[in-house]
């Protein structure tokens, strides 16, 4: 076939401006040089996602259509492409020199979502996210050419934050799929039955689980505040906003008292100009304290 990288780029670009996220893929933040690589590996993750956890079909068919995903992708590797979006993700690996680990780890993560729906603990819960969020995160330091070596901890910080602040966002999805992501020795401690998770049912103590796991959330994502002084030119901003946004999102659902399955929260505008505008504040904070120590 006839490859065009430019129309790969530019549908993974379409897609990433259509889907709604919690945070903009590809913002004005996000320089023209590297856009279209954010958006491929965005299309890559997508695509593997909704395999994943959109449709109708079946567990098998699920498993079946991801291994032929990676398959796919590995083919890809190998310079042979199903079609431009293929090559037009195999020019960002090779001009970023992007490790290929971090995409098998989102695809192993993919596959763990079909076949298991039950975490024991929040430890066996940080081991999904490790690979279902934080190759992400890994990804974006290479793109920006980020290297202090703290600085992937810190991002793998932020990254298993935004997957647990999405999990606590999405329980009344989940529910609809049979996934529980609230840990079982949580549930254990907190009294609360299974059945109870899956009807809806917001007690005292359901409301006290949820108060404990979102406050410990929010305290990993304000270990994210670290990373900001390491990050070059837009990058910060960007990181500021999804950090900020993060907590909104948690700050949201403490206001409806946990109540998680009456409605999905989500960012309103007003949410969004709350942020950029603690985002000014915050960096005007870091300026003039930076200034005295001079």
């Amino acid at each position: 076939m006839e490859l065009d990288l430019a129309s790969g780029y530019n549908g993974a670009i379409e897609m990433a401006s259509s889907h709604y996220e919690n945070f903009p893929v590809i913002s004005l933040a996000v320089p023209k040089l590297i856009r279209k690589d954010i958006a491929i590996i965005y299309w890559f993750a997508r695509t593997a996602d909704d395999i994943a956890d959109e449709g109708s079909i079946t567990q098998h068919e699920r498993l079946v259509q991801l291994q032929d995903f990676r398959n796919r992708f590995i083919d890809t590797l190998n310079g042979k492409y199903r079609d431009n979006h293929d090559a037009a993700l195999h020019f960002t690996i090779c001009e970023r020199k992007l490790k290929t680990e971090h995409f098998f780890a989102l695809l192993s993560a993919f596959e763990q979502d079909i076949e298991k729906c039950r975490y024991s603990t929040l430890e066996e819960l940080f081991d999904y996210c490790n690979r279902s969020a934080n190759p992400v995160g890994r990804l974006l330091l290479q793109l920006y050419n980020v290297k202090a070596p703290q600085t992937a901890n810190i991002s793998d910080a932020i990254c298993t934050a935004l997957q647990l602040a999405n999990f606590w966002q999405d329980i009344s999805i989940d529910n609809k799929k049979g996934r529980i992501y609230i840990p079982q020795d949580y549930l254990q401690k907190y009294g609360i039955t299974e059945e109870e998770v899956l009807s809806g049912k917001t007690s005292e103590n359901f409301v006290k689980c949820m108060a404990e796991l979102t406050h410990y959330t929010d305290s990993q994502l304000t270990t994210g505040f670290e990373l900001i002084p390491h990050l070059p030119g837009a990058f910060r901003w960007q990181i500021l906003w999804t950090i900020l946004g993060g907590r909104k999102i948690l700050a949201k659902i403490k206001k409806n008292k946990y109540n998680v399955f009456r409605k999905r929260v989500k960012l309103s505008v007003f949410n969004i100009s709350q942020i950029l505008i603690d985002s000014y504040l915050y960096e005007r904070a870091i300026c003039k304290r930076n200034s005295k120590k001079k």
